[in-house]
C-alpha cells in the first residue's frame, strides 16, 4: 500500500546555472586533496552553465576559518550559493575531532543565519588515500548541491 501525492506541488532540483553567482572558500591545509576538490567542483560549475567570472575563490589557512569567511561572503548579498571545499585528516590527537565538529557547526550556522546555503565539502578523512579516493566525487557533488540550493532558494 503505497502514498499517493499527486495532490501536492513538488519543486524538483533544478540545475539550471546560468547567472548563478557561486562563492568558495577552500582551505590551504591538505593542500593536494582540497585542489583535486577544487578542480572536480569548478568543472561542474562550469559544466552546468557558471560563468568563470561568476565564481570567486577565497583561500583560507585552514578548516575552523571557513565560518568566518563564508559569513562575510554570505553577508556581502554577492552570492546565490557558496562552497566549503577543505580536508581534515586525522592525527594522533583530539584535534581531529574539535576541527571536523566545529567546522561543519559553523558552516551550518552560517547558511542557517544568512539563508545563503553552502554546500559542505570539507572532508574528514582517515587518511590521505581517503581523500585522493572521494575528491573527485566529492568535488562535483558540492558543485551539484550549491546550484540546486540556490536555484531552491530562488524558488521557495
Amino acid at each position: 500500500m503505497g502514498t499517493n501525492y499527486s495532490e501536492f506541488s513538488e519543486l524538483d532540483p533544478a540545475y539550471q546555472a546560468q547567472g548563478l553567482r557561486i562563492g568558495i572558500v577552500m582551505s590551504r591545509f591538505n593542500k593536494d586533496i582540497c585542489d583535486g576538490l577544487l578542480s572536480a567542483c569548478e568543472r561542474e560549475l562550469i559544466r552546468l552553465g557558471v560563468a568563470g567570472e561568476d565564481i570567486l575563490l577565497v583561500n583560507v589557512p585552514g578548516a575552523l576559518e571557513h565560518p568566518i569567511a563564508l559569513q562575510k561572503m554570505a553577508q556581502s548579498g554577492k552570492f546565490d550559493a557558496l562552497i566549503a571545499i577543505g580536508a581534515i585528516v586525522r592525527g594522533e590527537t583530539y584535534h581531529f575531532e574539535v576541527v571536523s565538529n566545529e567546522s561543519a557547526r559553523g558552516i551550518s550556522d552560517v547558511q542557517l543565519a544568512t539563508g545563503v546555503p553552502i554546500a559542505n565539502a570539507v572532508l574528514t578523512l582517515e587518511n590521505d588515500d581517503q581523500g585522493y579516493a572521494r575528491m573527485m566525487e566529492k568535488g562535483t557533488d558540492a558543485a551539484r548541491v550549491a546550484v540546486e540550493m540556490a536555484n531552491l532558494m530562488k524558488r521557495i
